[in-house]
């Protein structure tokens, strides 16, 4: 216990007042700080964040990125026209003291592309926020909106060779089914 009576973490756990990352509905006001985000993956793959075919110079404008938002947002919704090979899908970004530091999309059904590699539920960190946890805490944090949208047990991927986001996976109770195409593929209830 500190002098003020809160609970202190034991020495050693490099957890002091440390804040962990929560998951967010995609908003305008994080504007400057997504694409700060963005900007960071320097054109590597962004799992979960959606937008591919939008260019960040583009999303500079406070307009265009409004637009993506309604996008993201749309894309949750029943009814809505995808494109060919997409399915719904709720993206959620992870932030940490109102800044995004990385993006999560589940996808509420599979198609075959999904079923053999990219899974329900995708995710990625800015690179300069990694192995601090945050990866793990935000599919933590969305198994239960999976399970809000009806879906359980979840599939989750990862390469191969990706030791960092296999115990991520696992230390969520990912359960190996087996190996396709250089993907790890893990079931995880949500119920």
């Amino acid at each position: 216990m500190t002098s003020d009576g809160a609970a202190q973490e034991p020495r050693g756990t490099g957890r002091y007042d440390r804040r962990m990352a929560s998951l967010a509905h995609p908003d305008e006001k994080f504007h400057v700080s997504w694409l700060e985000c963005a900007a960071e993956f320097d054109g590597a793959r962004r799992d979960g964040a959606g937008g591919e075919e939008w260019l960040l110079e583009d999303l500079r404008d406070p307009g265009a990125f409004r637009r993506l938002v309604a996008e993201l947002k749309a894309q949750a919704l029943p009814g809505t026209a995808l494109k060919p090979g997409y399915v719904s899908c709720t993206h959620l970004w992870i932030v940490e003291d109102e800044t995004v530091i990385g993006f999560l999309g589940i996808r509420h059904e599979l198609n075959d592309f999904l079923l053999n590699e990219g899974g329900h539920i995708g995710y990625s960190v800015r690179p300069s926020a990694r192995r601090r946890g945050h990866a793990g805490q935000a599919l933590k944090n969305a198994l239960p909106v999976a399970r809000e949208l009806g879906i359980s047990p979840v599939l989750v991927t990862c390469d191969e060779d990706n030791a960092g986001s296999r115990a991520t996976i696992e230390k969520n109770g990912g359960i190996l089914e087996d190996i396709r195409h250089g993907k790890r593929r893990y079931w995880i209830a949500t119920a």
